[in-house]
């Protein structure tokens, strides 16, 4: 399956990670072959760092692992669909989901969630 995928000219391909249980939108993220061969293996999501140019566990610094439940493509093949049972927070700022932001149609943004944990106590700057 992997072979069919359309990976672009980089060697990415886009992969939404979504909560199984509440249907939230966790993040977006990019893989590689390597990330989605490890991620299929081991159940767990890996990604490809496009900052620091390499693969790896999604959780990795934080212990916030995404556990795997489904994988999904759309029609085109062209992006992922991951739904994962989220340990803890999948963003690095401490929110549940990355889309914690709401915009609004003032342009100004509101948090629309409660931080989760406090990212000063794991990762480090």
């Amino acid at each position: 399956m992997i072979d069919k995928l359309n990976f672009n000219e980089k060697g990415l391909i886009p992969a939404v990670i979504q909560d199984y249980k509440t249907n939230k939108v966790l993040t977006l993220c990019y893989m590689d072959k390597i990330a989605l061969e490890k991620t299929l293996k081991e159940g767990k999501i890996y990604v490809f760092r496009r900052s620091k140019n390499k693969v790896m566990l999604k959780g990795e610094t934080s212990g916030n692992v995404q556990v795997v439940k489904e994988v999904l493509t759309d029609c085109a093949n062209n992006s992922l669909l991951f739904k994962v049972e989220q340990k803890v927070a999948a963003c690095h700022k401490g929110y549940f989901t990355c889309y914690f932001k709401e915009i609004k149609k003032d342009g100004t943004e509101k948090i629309v969630e409660k931080r989760i944990f406090d990212p000063k106590k794991v990762y480090k700057s």
